[in-house]
């Protein structure tokens, strides 16, 4: 799940999961006592004779190449799959993030797509709809409730009441920080707790503060990565807009609106007039040269970052003091949801057993292996009572403050454009929206042209 496009906006992805399987037969019909035959004895050697006879399998497993600890998280939880599973073999095999969707969709169409795979959840309904992935209601139904999950996953995997695959996990946009920087300045951390999100005026307060210039450049910005729709969609629904009418079966977008807007001069101005932010890859270079944000964040070129939960992973192995905290609001502190989820191929000649690791992939032994290390957040409500906390939380990768966010994530709502199947839809909001963030045109010419243009592509693949 990785990571910002500089100054056009980008759709993220991320990470999944899933958990064991349990078969409930029908009662057989009772035999007649004059066809009836004694059955054999099943006797422990017979038993473990039965378990020892079964069939070696070997499953493709595809997913993306996001980071070398992303890619051996998972290998450590195939590891374990394979442990309690002898008689299956995982072949996993990684692709870079960049040619990943091009390259699934063409193993499907040559009829070779792996048994299971991260689907990303903005190909999930698309996927699901052309028949490419396989149907595991049933065997969703025997385990699972979707109501047990927090809403972005819930709304995620169910299509039109059909389940073709297991969430990994959410992943949500947050405030990460330089505590060392805030402690320079004298100025309080970014609130964990909702409840106390900072306003966007008390934001844009503590950014231009911690922005530094010297000899009439910006050595220091006070914050980045707002530039990016994953991260600034989540402040569009916090001011109560909306990007389509009906997530379940979008026809039109709404997105031209005044709260969205609003939101998006405000982060426009947050760089143009009070130079607290950039959206420029060349201003990016002068403060920190081809630096990644994490280390921007770290070698103190930036004072806050906002980015996915994910990058928690590899922040927490980082040397330097950092805290995480919720977004700032507008009306209300909202942050939203998504992840990969865990599918099988509709052609899979082992479907039981595709199952069987999708399952896995949600156990606590997978899911929670994940969350420890600061990769994902729990897709399911128990896991953010106080008990279900317990579970996973990690002093050594969770920053202190990082309990008080649980609600915020529980809570969160389906990130927008994970519901959306119209690709060109998608490419209209970023053409636009590139034009509006480097100063191309205003916003309101912008938002009117995304409705038209986005509208009329939607009336014409009807």
């Amino acid at each position: 799940m990785k990571k910002p496009l500089l100054w056009i906006l980008i759709l993220i992805v991320s990470v999944s999961m899933i958990i064991p399987f349990a078969a409930c037969a029908g009662e057989a019909a009772p035999v007649p006592e004059e066809e009836a035959e004694e059955e054999p004895a099943v006797t422990e050697e017979t038993a473990e004779e039965s378990e020892g006879e079964k069939e070696p399998v070997t499953l493709k497993f595809v997913g993306w190449e996001a980071s070398p600890l992303e890619t051996e998280s998972v290998r450590q939880g195939l590891d374990i799959f394979m442990s309690k599973n002898p008689n299956i073999t995982v072949e996993y095999n990684p692709i870079p993030g960049e040619e990943y969707t091009s390259k699934i969709l063409t193993m499907m169409m040559a009829k070779t797509a792996p048994d299971v795979f991260f689907c990303y959840a903005y190909d999930y309904r698309s996927f699901a709809r052309a028949g490419n992935l396989l149907d595991i209601t049933d065997e969703f139904n025997e385990v699972y409730n979707l109501d047990d999950y927090v809403p972005p996953a819930s709304t995620i995997m169910n299509i039109d009441n059909k389940v073709y695959g297991i969430i990994s996990c959410i992943v949500c946009p947050v405030i990460y920080y330089n505590k060392d920087i805030f402690d320079e300045a004298g100025l309080d951390y970014p609130p964990s707790d909702p409840a106390e999100a900072w306003t966007w005026d008390e934001f844009v307060d503590v950014a231009k503060k911690l922005t530094k210039v010297e000899n009439g450049k910006v050595v220091r910005y006070g914050v980045y990565g707002l530039e990016n729709m994953y991260n600034y969609s989540a402040l569009i629904m916090s001011n109560g807009g909306k990007f389509w009418d009906d997530n379940n079966n979008i026809t039109k977008t709404m997105i031209n609106s005044p709260e969205t807007a609003e939101v998006l001069q405000a982060i426009y101005d947050l760089a143009a007039v009070e130079n607290a932010t950039t959206f420029l890859p060349d201003q990016m270079q002068q403060i920190g040269g081809s630096q990644s944000a994490t280390n921007l964040l770290k070698n103190g070129n930036i004072a806050m970052l906002i980015d996915g939960s994910w990058s928690l992973q590899e922040i927490s192995q980082m040397d330097f003091n950092y805290g995480m905290g919720v977004l700032p609001k507008f009306k209300e502190a909202i942050t939203h949801g998504q992840a990969h989820v865990h599918s099988a191929g509709a052609d899979t000649e082992h479907p039981d057993e595709a199952w069987q690791l999708i399952n896995f992939l949600s156990s606590d032994d997978y899911l929670l292996l994940n969350v420890r290390a600061g990769l994902w957040l729990p897709h399911k409500k128990e896991y953010y009572t106080e008990e279900g906390v317990a579970k996973w939380y990690n002093p050594d990768v969770h920053p202190e403050g990082f309990t008080d966010m649980a609600p915020y994530f529980a809570n969160s709502v389906v990130e927008p454009m994970s519901m959306n199947t119209n690709l060109k839809v998608n490419d209209i909001f970023l053409e636009e929206l590139g034009k509006f963030f480097t100063g191309a045109q205003p916003v309101d010419v912008t938002l009117a042209n995304i409705e038209q243009r986005a509208n009329e592509e939607f009336a014409s693949s009807k």
